[in-house]
């Protein structure tokens, strides 16, 4: 309906104060360090320009995957820096981040060489991404050097922040985090002393086993800490609060006899007499179709199991357990009651994969 009405009962409700309570978690975390707020992909699931407002108050900018995510943000009125994470796919978009206040992340040659040959109002910030060894995007350590001459030479560059990405913050004792704080340290040495800085992911900044420095010109980068999920299992910090609740109703109960069949597929058995509920959720709103039979759901005050498989737009549920069930009762299917990670967990999934494939047709409401 063309005036923003929603019938249908599902919906994933978005707390504002849930945002702004994790915000503040990470910028306790980040100390000295300026903080960027990462809410690419339409805030994780959460709604972009939601998150934003929400956010805005405590983190120093704003992180986005492309151009067009950012120019979202622009026209809802945000005029905090935006960094694009996986910078320009043309030289067409630098005009735009230079009118815009947009600050592109270069990690191969041809990036650097459109800066160079570009005709821009006004110089552009630029992040430098180096490959320390997640081996995804960014230039190799005996690279950034030069590359890193190129940017701060041009005058189409106002100035450059290099960055890294650790492949496996949320696990302490991984090898491979002291392997590339230890590159990244003396790539940090051998650039100008006013390259700012930026290595530090969500579970970097939560970790006790990466520096995040002490160099107030340094950048932690938080993304999913925002949306009430700890990535890691080692982390000291406070407990974080759940951003998103998202709910259905049940819309159908039957009971069904010993060794009767649910669902497509006949996957699940009833082991005895049974009651299911039918919830009004499935893959069409980003209930993953693979979500396996006893993934739990929150329903009047107990966890209770799917049982079979999830449909286009419903799933269903063994709720012989409970001691009520209605027709209109609202089923969480995660939220503060039910964390998204035990969900992502039963799925075998992660919690990022569950809040971003919640998908446009299920409202979202704030609160």
């Amino acid at each position: 309906m063309s005036n923003g009405l929603h019938f249908r009962p599902t919906r994933a409700e978005i707390s504002m104060s849930a945002l702004q309570h994790n915000a503040q978690v990470a910028r306790h975390h980040a100390g000295k360090c300026n903080l960027l707020g990462v809410i690419k992909a339409d805030g994780y699931g959460h709604g972009a320009i939601t998150v934003a407002r929400a956010i805005s108050g405590t983190v120093d900018a704003f992180a986005v995957a492309f151009i067009d995510e950012a120019l979202q943000l622009r026209e809802a009125g945000f005029n905090q820096p935006i960094v694009l994470l996986e910078g320009c796919f043309s030289e067409a978009e630098l005009p735009v981040c230079a009118h815009y206040n947009l600050q592109p992340v270069v990690h191969h040659q041809g990036q650097i060489d459109a800066i160079l040959n570009a005709r821009l109002v006004k110089p552009l910030a630029v992040w430098l991404k180096t490959d320390t060894g997640m081996h995804r995007l960014g230039f190799p350590p005996a690279a950034v050097k030069e590359a890193t001459q190129q940017l701060e030479n041009c005058p189409q560059v106002a100035s450059v922040t290099l960055m890294t990405h650790f492949a496996n913050a949320e696990v302490a004792d991984d090898a491979l985090n002291q392997v590339q704080q230890q590159r990244f340290a003396e790539l940090c040495a051998s650039t100008s002393p006013t390259t700012a800085l930026s290595s530090a992911n969500t579970a970097a900044l939560l970790s006790s086993a990466i520096d995040l420095g002490t160099d107030p010109g340094q950048w932690c980068r938080t993304g999913i800490l925002l949306y009430g999920v700890n990535p890691t299992s080692h982390a000291r910090t406070e407990p974080l609060q759940a951003a998103m609740r998202l709910t259905a109703p049940v819309i159908a109960l039957r009971d069904v006899a010993a060794g009767a069949a649910v669902g497509y597929g006949s996957r699940w058995h009833a082991g005895r007499p049974s009651r299911i509920a039918t919830l009004a959720i499935g893959y069409a709103d980003g209930y993953p179709r693979h979500a396996p039979n006893g993934t739990p759901v929150w329903l009047n005050g107990q966890r209770v199991p799917l049982a079979g498989t999830v449909s286009m737009d419903m799933i269903t549920l063994d709720v012989t357990e409970l001691e009520s069930v209605a027709i209109g009762d609202e089923a969480e299917l995660w939220g503060p009651n039910l964390p998204v990670a035990t969900v992502a967990d039963a799925i075998g999934t992660i919690s990022y994969e569950l809040l971003c494939r919640v998908s446009p047709r299920v409202p979202r409401h704030c609160k």
